[in-house]
């Protein structure tokens, strides 16, 4: 059964409020990259903000592309994850944040306050995914599609 917008929104919020990580695919001259990285959203959904040092292979493949994929999850790893787990794949495009970084810093902080050292490091960049689609997966297979309108 496919859920409404108002829904699928409340249903992606409530997830991002219980979940720390999420798993961040760019892409590597042509090849699929994962990382791991520390995530907050901003309320209206349309925005993911993660941090990276700037030396990293992740960080040189969101400036080579900025098209990237993040997958935010509730698995377990158990048998019940086929019918119990909820993926949420987000599609956007990436941008380093330059202005007003002190407001970004803070809004990081209030999810993961263990990370101030490495957010506030002059070497770490804050990044912007400017969220144009989220796919909902629940029960192993029904799909619902959010289009957000840049």
């Amino acid at each position: 059964m496919k859920m409404v917008d108002k829904q699928l929104k409340e249903s992606i919020s409530a997830l991002f409020s219980s979940q720390k990580l999420a798993v961040l695919a760019t892409n590597m001259k042509g090849v699929p990259y994962t990382s791991l990285v520390a995530f907050v959203a901003s309320t209206d959904l349309k925005e993911i903000f993660f941090a990276t040092l700037k030396g990293t292979t992740k960080y040189y493949n969101l400036l080579d592309n900025p098209n990237v994929s993040i997958l935010i999850d509730t698995r377990k790893n158990k048998p019940s994850d086929f019918q119990d787990a909820v993926a949420i794949s987000a599609e956007g495009i990436t941008e380093v944040i330059n202005n007003y970084k002190q407001k970004y810093i803070a809004l990081y902080l209030e999810k993961h306050p263990s990370l101030s050292e490495f957010i506030t490091s002059p070497n770490c960049a804050i990044i912007r995914v400017n969220i144009t689609k989220y796919q909902y997966v629940s029960k192993f297979q029904n799909i619902n599609i959010l289009m957000l309108i840049p």
